[in-house]
């Protein structure tokens, strides 16, 4: 079929990778054209095949969908983005279509709605919810959801996704892969009671309580990629 819609799928876990090329598989008008497993080789991939929907998972190593689709915005402006992730969220659904996404969806989305979904991005449509919108209409909707979670108009990539400076969102990172303050401490070459000023201005910034909810935050919103646990640095 000359009007074949071109995906490209982008998710480091190779299962998930493979579950999408079987549903999309099954619709003649849907074409697989390639596939990454991080950031930046989403974007080279993207602008060197031109797909007309990308399937971005959000907690992607290196840099995260939010970031790659960004950037991958910036420079293939044409080229439409589905974001996928594990977590369904409100306030992430806002920052998602800022980036410059179309769509945004929990991974545990049912097939025959996610080619829906495909198809009416492809077409220039965003989706949310339930709700086809235009151009104009995401805009009223950018400007709803504004009042609600505010954020600056596209800071820098760290400042865009997250209050913490990069030694806070390296701690941050190592408590999502279950590290205590004196195993980070050991780990990175710096003092407890430095882990421990590090980690109060974390719960600060973010407005929680303790530690497992910021690793929570962090992993619902993307800012660490949701890996395996990292091997104990050291026994105390």
């Amino acid at each position: 079929m000359a009007d074949r819609i071109r995906v490209m799928i982008v998710d480091d876990h190779p299962v998930f990778r493979q579950g999408l090329r079987n549903v999309l598989a099954a619709h003649e008008d849907l074409c697989i054209i390639g596939e990454a497993t991080d950031g930046p080789e989403a974007i080279e991939r993207a602008q060197e095949l031109r797909p007309d929907v990308v399937l971005m998972d959000i907690n992607l190593p290196t840099l995260n969908g939010l970031q790659a689709t960004r950037r991958l915005k910036a420079c293939c402006p044409e080229i439409n983005v589905i974001m996928l992730t594990a977590y369904d969220d409100e306030e992430q659904v806002y920052h998602a279509i800022r980036a410059g996404a179309s769509a945004y969806h929990a991974k545990d989305v049912s097939p025959e709605r996610l080619v829906d979904v495909i198809r009416h991005v492809s077409q220039g449509w965003y989706v949310i919810g339930n709700a086809l919108l235009d151009e104009d209409g995401i805009g009223d909707w950018l400007l709803q959801e504004f009042q609600r979670f505010g954020g600056g108009l596209f800071d820098d990539d760290m400042q865009f996704l997250s209050p913490l400076s990069p030694r806070e969102m390296e701690i941050l990172e190592l408590v999502t892969q279950g590290m205590s303050n004196k195993e980070i401490a050991y780990y990175l070459g710096i003092s407890h009671q430095t882990v421990k000023n590090h980690m109060t201005s974390i719960l600060s910034k973010l407005g929680v309580a303790d530690r497992t909810q910021a690793a929570i935050y962090a992993l619902r919103h993307g800012w660490v990629p949701l890996r395996e646990r990292r091997k104990r640095a050291h026994r105390f």
